[in-house]
């Protein structure tokens, strides 16, 4: 899958070094000119629903369980990869340099639809609602979320990865795999970005 973005949430991270490594999965998931994405009362910003990939677990179940959990969505198709992005960070287990994150993100369908959620206490914490937006206020509310200083750490990833979706829907690129050439967004379009 394609890199779209590296990025470096503390300075001086030592990207070298031993590193704890986790993956996760996120759901670009698109309706009639808007995004489905989970808004936090708490922070005011948006994310993409999706997290961490189990032991054992593919990609595919862990998107259809983490939208399940997270938006009561029932995952229909996954369409195709849009990107991944790698984020390092300071670890939190002493004996490691590195904390990289990993998130594949992938175009998908689901059920019209949305059902109850189960959340993760930190979660609730952050009053997570699926939420359908468009991609420029999402970026407008992950952008005030990051001057205010408000932002979670992967406030930074969401609003890469929603810049770059909305490059791709400015060129026409078929998100979906059914309408127009599904050639996928330019190998170009990809950057890095460091904090």
């Amino acid at each position: 899958m394609r890199l779209l973005a590296e990025i470096d949430r503390h300075k001086g991270v030592n990207r070298a070094g031993r590193a704890v490594k986790r993956e996760a999965v996120r759901a670009v998931i698109l309706r009639e000119g808007e995004i489905l994405l989970l808004y936090s009362k708490t922070t005011g910003g948006y994310k993409f629903p999706g997290g961490g990939v189990g032991n054992g677990e593919s990609h595919v179940e862990a998107l259809s369980r983490e939208l399940m959990e997270e938006c009561g969505a029932e995952l229909l198709a996954v369409h195709r990869p849009f990107g991944r992005v790698v984020e390092y960070a300071i670890p939190r287990e002493p004996d490691f340099d590195v904390f990289c994150m990993t998130s594949y993100y992938y175009c998908c369908a689901i059920r019209p639809e949305l059902g109850q959620q189960s959340l993760e206490k930190y979660e609730l914490d952050l009053g997570l609602e699926p939420h359908w937006v468009t991609i420029p206020a999402a970026i407008a509310a992950n952008e005030e979320a990051l001057a205010n200083g408000q932002a979670p750490n992967w406030t930074r990833r969401e609003t890469t990865v929603l810049e770059l979706l909305r490059e791709a829907l400015q060129s026409n690129d078929s998100l979906d795999g059914e309408a127009g050439g599904g050639a996928g967004v330019q190998e170009g379009a990809a950057r890095g970005v460091r904090s």
